[in-house]
């Protein structure tokens, strides 16, 4: 390491201490999106009943060709609810929010977790709001989805692969 006249390490860098890791959004964007109000099919009334909502999300992350530190996550979502009574489907929401990342410093064994827990969590609120208008804007009350422990689910798919036999998938 350079020292910078004085002794020190340079731009306060502590000697011996781990490489500063450059996180950055660069873009933002949905990749897909659809929602369909099934009751305007019918009567078009909304029920008073409490709707049973059912939220699956999925990720995917990959790594940019064109520059060696920039990655794209894609996080899908999709959002059913259906009538608690009679199990009739009010709405389908289904959304692919994406985004690049500019990654560095970041050691190879922890690139897979960190695009799948750290990215997503980060542009997690933009895709909530997505979510929130398409509902309202589709006739039903805005969902808020709760807050997505990705961790958890990070843990949750890394199980289920070891249990498969397979081991975390790198990332191409």
């Amino acid at each position: 390491m350079a020292e910078n006249g004085n002794g020190a390490a340079p731009n306060g860098a502590q000697p011996g201490a781990a490489p500063q890791v450059k996180f950055q959004v660069l873009a933002q964007f949905v990749r897909d999106l659809s929602f369909e109000n099934a009751l305007v099919r019918g009567d078009g009334k909304l029920p008073n009943q409490q709707p049973d909502i059912q939220v699956q999300v999925s990720l995917d992350a990959k790594k940019k060709n064109e520059t060696e530190n920039h990655y794209e996550v894609i996080s899908k979502y999709r959002i059913e609810s259906k009538n608690k009574e009679t199990g009739q489907t009010m709405y389908l929401a289904e959304l692919e929010y994406g985004a690049i990342f500019l990654i560095d410093g970041v050691p190879q064994d922890q690139m897979h977790p960190f695009l799948l827990i750290e990215c997503p969590r980060i542009v997690f609120p933009f895709a909530r709001r997505i979510i929130s208008d398409v509902t309202r804007d589709g006739g039903f009350p805005p969902l808020n989805l709760d807050m997505i422990d990705f961790m958890a689910m990070y843990r949750q798919q890394l199980a289920a692969r070891q249990a498969q036999g397979g081991a975390a998938a790198p990332v191409s």
